[in-house]
């Protein structure tokens, strides 16, 4: 039984995991955490997560659980990851993280942690999502630059980072395939007199609203004919799942730093 703590357990994500965890028999959530000041401290994180009571209450503090736990999944904020992260790796324990938004500094530090744990980091851990990665990345090597290629998102009113972590992965797969550079070549939405399209261009767009889980789609546009690879989530289970994956994956690994696409051998 590999114990698992779930960073951000009020969260819809944490509330998520939570559950699908309490769903399986070879995992099993014995630490539950939540910024100072959360309503959830002190609750147990199964009746937070609708599935009854698992004996785990939602506390504040990494240091008070530190040893109850073989591997932590965070879906939460730079400063809580970074804070975890680093906590983790004093005490040698594996990480998953989803939690997007991460500066170039803030991703080094993860990196270093990584040379001293196992963590697997992605942006979104859907399976489907990344078998999308995949589609893209043939797409734009069978055509190359002879179409334009934009990016499209939403999620939910709640998300506070634009464009999103899987948006953003989706124009690195891009730019890597046709040989661009996302800090010259990206553009974030467009407003007045902007004049012809550049082909180099790699466009991203963020709708924000209502309960969107997640859409992301890559249009590749040239003349005559349009092609689409989107991907829908209905709900964030599909998300715990992989999460879940990436759990199985990390416990006992090597110190290293992991994707999705190590997880599912791609």
């Amino acid at each position: 039984m590999t114990r698992v703590a779930i960073s951000g357990a009020a969260g819809r994500m944490g509330k998520t995991l939570i559950a699908s965890i309490s769903a399986t028999d070879d995992l099993e959530v014995t630490a539950a955490l939540e910024h100072a000041g959360n309503a959830a401290i002190g609750v147990d994180a199964g009746v937070l997560a609708g599935v009854g009571s698992i004996d785990v209450l939602v506390v504040d503090s990494l240091d008070s659980v530190i040893d109850t736990f073989d591997v932590m999944i965070d879906f939460s904020i730079p400063s809580a990851t970074l804070s975890h992260a680093g906590g983790c790796a004093a005490a040698g324990k594996g990480m998953v993280i989803g939690t997007t938004g991460l500066s170039a500094d803030e991703l080094a530090t993860i990196e270093a942690h990584a040379r001293t744990i196992p963590i697997m980091m992605a942006p979104n851990m859907s399976v489907g999502v990344n078998a999308a990665f995949k589609l893209i990345e043939m797409a734009a090597t069978i055509l190359g630059d002879e179409v334009d290629v934009e990016v499209f998102e939403a999620h939910h009113r709640h998300k506070i980072d634009a464009p999103s972590g899987t948006a953003v992965r989706m124009g690195e797969i891009l730019a890597r395939t046709l040989n661009r550079d996302l800090d010259v070549d990206a553009v974030y939405g467009r407003e007045g007199e902007t004049g012809e399209r550049e082909r180099r261009t790699i466009g991203f767009h963020s709708l924000r609203g209502g309960d969107i889980v997640g859409e992301h789609t890559v249009t590749f546009a040239g003349t005559g004919e349009r092609i689409e690879i989107t991907h829908r989530a209905a709900s964030r289970e599909n998300f715990a799942a992989g999460a879940l994956r990436g759990v199985r994956f990390v416990q006992g690994r090597e110190a290293g730093l992991y994707g999705m696409d190590d997880v599912l051998g791609l």
